[in-house]
């Protein structure tokens, strides 16, 4: 059962976002950044009030993601992308994803903070950042 709203637009939009952001870093990178895509639907708090719909976080400016301006994002989504894409949709999470609402990809490694939130780890060349538990409770 999905955890957010969804059609099948929304589904190929998360699919397409997750391979442009993380393909390099394989099937569970791209499920965390989903993961973490899904996460800032679900929590209305800090940076993603009314974020309300997969497209609004996709498109969030400012605050959304680098890869929506790259022309990678644009590219037709594959089925099996959209497969991974509905396993977050219906509420797998990854660890350390798992509660994450930011990632990036470091030149090093990952900072302990990143804009005030905190790293709780990093898989292959993306760090995860959690929003306290405090700030945000429905990240977890």
């Amino acid at each position: 059962m999905a955890v957010v709203p969804y059609n099948q637009s929304d589904l190929k939009l998360l699919a397409r976002l997750m391979r442009a952001e993380a393909e390099g870093d394989g099937k569970l990178g791209m499920l965390m950044v989903g993961n973490t895509g899904v996460n800032r639907v679900r929590v209305n708090c800090l940076d993603f009030k009314d974020i309300d719909r997969l497209d609004k976080m996709v498109y969030q400016s400012p605050g959304g993601f680098e890869a929506t301006q790259k022309g990678y994002f644009y590219q037709r989504a594959r089925e099996k992308d959209k497969k991974l894409a509905k396993k977050v949709i219906d509420g797998m999470r990854y660890d350390p994803a798992t509660n994450s609402l930011w990632f990036f990809r470091p030149e090093g490694s990952c900072p302990a903070q990143w804009f005030g939130q905190y790293n709780i780890g990093r898989y292959k060349s993306h760090c995860f950042f959690n929003p306290l538990q405090s700030e945000c409770p429905k990240a977890y």
